[in-house]
């Protein structure tokens, strides 16, 4: 996922792929990127010269920087993950060691199959043509005890980009897995499919818009295959009801007057009705105005959609001590479904504008017509700000649910990963585990929590063991190099 005006931004400057960048060669890309920025001339970028310093600095260093350093570095040994000591595995560092990770996704099949995804930054050790970022997979055959190495997903793509990875697995068959990213400059929505657990793959294009996209959103349910993702202020679902050989989309806010869209979650019931929860944000840049969280569903297969508005949000906290833009730690909505077809919906919104946010959590047994009021998820103290709600289910009222909050201190400078789970609904919950722990080898990772949440978005999914496979990233703050790190447990 992108700050916005970033998506803008990242198409120019992504065109610029090599190793070993010369200082005068980067203080020229820097002076081109704000070229660029000028000439977009948004509203959000006059009305705030700080911002712009920091879009250009993150358009510069996500997209496009690719390390001499990390490109020859040694190819990755297979992971070996520690055995759980209390309920949860140690986290241990996934993907290469080198370079800078991002935006971590996973799914797991009926057969044991684990499948982690994310974007590689700065260069993939032995791929000289591969892009910064490059969609990386590790796969695990043994739910999660051992992983092979990490290898870029779509090798033949991986020169033109690979933003914002997804991946999940066809609930009816239990083994087909889909994955979607952005590429070309985040002008082209990819959707890749795999019927042999992730040994190769058939590449198709959902949608080429020619224009900066964010944030894809995959849901799956047999031959149905949708994603959503945003455009500045609208929000589109593409659709294939081929198994994702041909597409169609739609705009699915026609009517809505927002200043910017952000897709968050969606799944496919068992009715096949498809929804997907988004943020719609009222104002464009510098954290103003309220934030609306929906969900959207279609009972049609895609071609039409109506809209519920779940929860309103005040303006995001600020991040920009930690070098982030201003929707970073705003309000976000995910949602699954299970086996009954009960929707379930997790997210962070506060009502003091740009104060701290809680975790919330509610469901509907009726096909999204009427949900619960919402239930507050986390016991942290009113002080702790919480963000990138994850949310699982399976079986009959079996839900898995997680977060990021900053209880651990009271200056708020520390963050953890909590988890908790139900096997009613939601009706009542386990008590909540801190699934992140201390780890050598990283600086950013204290006794009590790690300095900044590294990425977007993280995930979970559960096995056909009923274990709850985690991947989540980490870091010092948002523009410095960070992780991905993987636990599993109950």
């Amino acid at each position: 996922m992108s700050d916005p005006a970033v998506s803008e931004v990242e198409p120019v400057l992504s065109s610029v792929r090599r190793a070993g960048t010369p200082r005068h060669l980067i203080l020229l890309l820097a002076a081109a990127a704000a070229v660029v920025v000028a000439l977009v001339g948004t509203q959000m970028l006059a009305a705030d010269a700080d911002l712009q310093q920091r879009i250009k600095a993150k358009g510069y260093r996500r997209s496009g920087i690719v390390e001499a350093a990390v490109v020859r570095g040694a190819a990755e040994e297979p992971l070996v993950v520690p055995a759980a000591v209390t309920g949860f595995t140690p986290q241990a560092r996934f993907g290469y060691r080198s370079g800078d990770g991002w935006e971590p996704a996973i799914a797991a099949d009926r057969l044991g199959h684990v499948y982690g995804f994310y974007a590689q930054y700065l260069g993939v050790p032995g791929c000289e043509d591969c892009f910064s970022p490059t969609g990386v997979l590790q796969i695990s055959d043994n739910r999660g005890e051992t992983w092979g190495s990490p290898r870029p997903i779509y090798r033949a793509g991986a020169d033109a980009g690979q933003w914002d990875p997804q991946i999940v697995v066809d609930p009816v068959d239990g083994r087909t897995v889909y994955a979607a990213w952005l590429q070309n400059g985040k002008s082209d929505i990819a959707v890749a499919k795999s019927t042999d657990f992730g040994r190769t793959w058939t590449v198709t294009i959902a949608n080429g818009v020619n224009k900066g996209t964010d944030k894809p959103i995959l849901a799956v349910r047999g031959r149905h295959v949708y994603v959503a993702y945003n455009h500045a202020t609208q929000m589109y679902v593409a659709s294939s009801h081929d198994r994702g050989a041909t597409w169609s989309e739609v705009k699915i806010n026609h009517n809505a007057k927002l200043g910017w869209a952000l897709a968050g979650g969606g799944t496919v019931d068992t009715a096949g009705r498809v929804y997907f929860s988004w943020a719609g944000y009222e104002q464009n840049g510098v954290a103003k105005g309220p934030v609306n969280l929906f969900i959207s569903k279609s009972a049609d297969r895609g071609a039409s959609w109506t809209h519920k508005v779940l929860d309103v949000s005040g303006a995001p906290p600020d991040c920009s001590a930690d070098s982030c833009g201003w929707a970073y730690l705003g309000a976000q909505v995910t949602m699954t479904s299970d086996a009954d077809g009960t929707l379930y919906a997790l997210w962070n919104s506060g009502t003091v504008e740009n104060g701290p946010e809680r975790t919330w959590f509610s469901r509907s047994p009726n096909a999204g017509q009427t949900w619960t009021a919402k239930k507050g998820v986390s016991s942290a103290p009113a002080r702790a700000h919480h963000a990138f709600p994850a949310i699982t289910a399976r079986g009959s009222g079996d839900v898995r649910i997680s977060w990021m909050d900053t209880r651990a201190k009271a200056d708020n400078s520390l963050w953890n990963t909590y988890y908790r789970s139900s096997i009613d609904g939601g009706a009542s919950w386990s008590g909540q585990k801190d699934i992140s722990s201390p780890t050598g080898g990283a600086a950013y990772i204290k006794a009590a929590g790690f300095e900044f949440p590294f990425a977007d978005y993280y995930e979970l999914d559960i096995d056909d063991e009923g274990t709850t496979q985690v991947v989540m990233g980490e870091g010092l703050n948002y523009d410095t190099p960070g992780a991905i790190w993987y636990t599993r447990g109950r």
